[in-house]
């Protein structure tokens, strides 16, 4: 079959204007008959090309129909984040974390500079902070050179002692957490699942505050247990695996970043945001009690922005919202649709 037009394949041939045939493996591969312009553009030259493509179809008379298999049975777990999701309101812990570790580098960030990145693992995070312009031309002025990769280490290494210091004072479970994790268990029989940016270490510290409060996750991965963490999708599927879950449509992910939503995305799972208490509010539960509500709304509807844009499926304000999302969901997996 011949088709006129530019040839975008590498393979098959080129007919041009004067006749010749010459195989066609790029845009470049084709003569040009430079005499010929047109006068609106004098400077180009004008391909008339004719590539030749052979489609064959794979086909089995053995096997004139295909099944597909569309999952209809109810959802099966939730994979939560933990800072600005169940704990932390407002991410604090770790925005407080990376700006004193910056200053001991001489560099001084900003909250929002500090916050960018959240969600990923923390060593990328500093990475992606020092990428930042304003970071990286302050980085030179006071160190005279662009930051290396032992530096990104040497951040990285202080920031699990600083964390777990600052962790204390940033460990709440957040209001109506784990109340809501209790109904998901009772009323809907979830396993409840975890991921984070923090190290295992940092996870194991956090465990028995949590529990101490009335949370205990089902499955804990941590960002180092995995090949490559957010918004790449294995630690979810780690969960899936050590929860025996399946299939993927099965679970929600619940996060308050965008690269965690994208985590979920990618698992092939559901997402649902949370938006009030997390990194883009960036407020802890006192001082969203006592922002202005100008303020307070302007913060909320950004961050219900971000959310979006990252493609979750749901945003609401917090964890205790997701009962009324389970419903919805588990009528849309009934009717045979997925994420």
């Amino acid at each position: 079959m011949l088709r006129s037009g530019l040839c975008l394949s590498r393979l098959g041939s080129v007919t041009t204007r004067s006749g010749g045939l010459s195989p066609c493996l790029d845009h470049s591969a084709a003569r040009v008959n430079s005499t010929q312009r047109t006068k609106s553009r004098p400077n180009q030259d004008i391909l008339q090309i004719q590539c030749k493509q052979n489609y064959t179809a794979w086909t089995n008379p053995r096997m004139p129909y295909r099944s597909i298999r569309s999952y209809q049975g109810p959802l099966k777990a939730v994979v939560f984040d933990w800072g600005g999701t169940v704990v932390d309101s407002g991410v604090m812990g770790p925005a407080i974390t990376f700006v004193r570790i910056f200053k001991e580098e001489g560099i001084d960030i900003t909250d929002d500079e500090a916050r960018g990145p959240m969600g990923t693992h923390k060593r990328v995070h500093i990475q992606k902070v020092l990428q930042n312009n304003a970071v990286l031309e302050r980085w030179l002025n006071q160190h005279g050179r662009e930051p290396t990769d032992e530096d990104i280490d040497r951040m990285y290494h202080r920031f699990i002692p600083v964390q777990l210091e600052v962790l204390k004072d940033y460990c709440s479970m957040i209001t109506g957490a784990a109340e809501a994790v209790k109904v998901l268990r009772n009323e809907y029989n979830l396993k409840i699942g975890s991921s984070t940016g923090w190290s295992s270490e940092i996870v194991n510290e956090i465990k028995p505050i949590a529990a101490a409060a009335g949370y205990v996750p089902d499955c804990y991965v941590a960002a180092d247990e995995v090949p490559q963490a957010r918004p790449l999708p294995y630690m979810v599927w780690l969960n899936a695996i050590r929860m025996d879950i399946h299939p993927l449509e099965s679970i929600i992910k619940v996060d308050d970043t965008f690269d965690g939503i994208r985590e979920g995305t990618s698992a092939g799972c559901w997402t649902v945001g949370v938006a009030k208490y997390g990194n883009y509010v960036a407020a802890t539960e006192d001082q969203i009690s006592r922002m202005n509500p100008r303020e307070y709304e302007r913060k909320l509807q950004h961050a219900y922005d971000v959310l979006s844009d990252a493609g979750s499926h749901y945003v609401v304000d917090s964890v205790s919202d997701l009962p009324g999302v389970v419903e919805d969901i588990n009528q849309k997996l009934a009717r045979g649709e997925r994420p």
